[in-house]
């Protein structure tokens, strides 16, 4: 994410969203009765109602909306934005419906009435978040080429070539190449402290190579990926691709675990915990709640059934309080169980008794 102007006393916040990831912290910033302003296509009708024949083109038009409804899908890779036209052309009525699709490079300015502290905090994350220390490795039977991830794109690292054996020449051993390529990326990742590597290429030769590594360790780090060839364009193609999203998630879902399974300590424990609307509600309310916990689709659940007020005012009475709260994603194994126990929990300063 890249934040290109901002005015909190006017509410005003002008982002670019440069990844999938982006949208999705975007999906738990905006919300209902929020301003989203920007370049949108809106279709226009071409003649009079009255007229036989008449077109409908797609424009290109600046318009401002009230946001009533966000929806986001990773697998669609766009978030949709919907509301009523506040501002934007003359051939624009204010008060009819309009939807956003952001997708990646997208711009967008948000205007709030007031920015909450877990708001601004989602916002910096995005804006700060470190890729993981992942290498791209992407070869094929006779080349290697080595990439680290950077925030903003990526550095090759070297490139190498090896003569690898062909059908017609079986003298030439092609664990030499690979020996090469291990012995890489062993030097990478003492150099870098890798995290993660990406092993890419055309056809079966990641497979070929994970064969001849015997180091446990290495293979622990590795992710396999296709390519359609192996140079810069290659690169590229694989960082778009769902392997690297994987691997590039694996961080905040670790964060996500550690703050959910301190939960259910203290569930089990029966103790400075509580879990469900209406026991969080009143534990927001008396300033107990030290940490909330809230997942992405009971927000968005909340927002379909006009239920997104309650929500909103349990974050602002945790805040108001001093309290942290931590937006969790339903897609890991983490949300996936605090929406079992109803979307919602919080660890409490104190016990309640009822």
């Amino acid at each position: 994410m890249h934040q290109l102007y901002s005015n909190l006393k006017k509410g005003e916040i002008r982002l670019k969203a440069e990844n999938l990831d982006d949208l999705w912290y975007l999906s738990s910033i905006i919300g209902p009765k929020d301003l989203v302003r920007g370049k949108t296509l809106r279709k226009i009708r071409i003649g009079e109602k009255d007229q036989r024949k008449t077109n409908v083109i797609k424009k290109p038009v600046f318009i401002e909306i009230e946001v009533e409804k966000i929806e986001f899908s990773r697998h669609s890779n766009i978030l949709r934005v919907s509301g009523v036209v506040r501002e934007g052309p003359e051939d624009i009525p204010k008060g009819t419906h309009h939807t956003f699709n952001i997708g990646e490079n997208s711009i967008i300015t948000v205007t709030k009435e007031k920015w909450l502290k877990y708001h601004l905090g989602r916002l910096n994350e995005a804006l700060e978040r470190e890729p993981a220390r992942i290498l791209l490795c992407i070869l094929d039977r006779e080349e290697a080429i080595f990439a680290l991830t950077k925030k903003q794109g990526y550095e090759i690292l070297s490139h190498i070539k090896g003569n690898v054996r062909k059908k017609a020449d079986a003298s030439i051993k092609e664990e030499n190449f690979y020996q090469s390529i291990i012995k890489a990326l062993e030097e990478y990742i003492k150099r870098y402290g890798l995290e993660k590597i990406i092993v890419a290429s055309p056809a079966f030769w990641k497979e070929e190579l994970l064969k001849n590594i015997k180091d446990a360790e290495m293979k622990k780090m590795i992710t396999l990926a296709t390519c359609s060839s192996v140079d810069k364009t290659a690169i590229n193609e694989v960082l778009k691709r769902s392997e690297v999203r994987e691997v590039l998630k694996q961080d905040r879902a670790a964060k996500e675990a550690n703050l959910v399974e301190s939960l259910l300590v203290e569930i089990a424990k029966n103790n400075l915990a509580v879990y469900g609307l209406k026991e969080t509600e009143n534990a927001s309310n008396m300033g107990a709640v030290k940490l909330l916990l809230i997942t992405d689709s009971l927000i968005r659940k909340s927002m379909e059934e006009n239920a997104y007020q309650q929500i909103e005012s349990m974050m602002k009475a945790a805040e108001s309080a001093k309290g942290d709260v931590y937006i969790i994603n339903s897609e890991n194994d983490a949300g996936k169980k605090l929406d079992g126990l109803g979307g919602i929990g919080a660890l409490l300063r104190y016990k309640i008794n009822y």
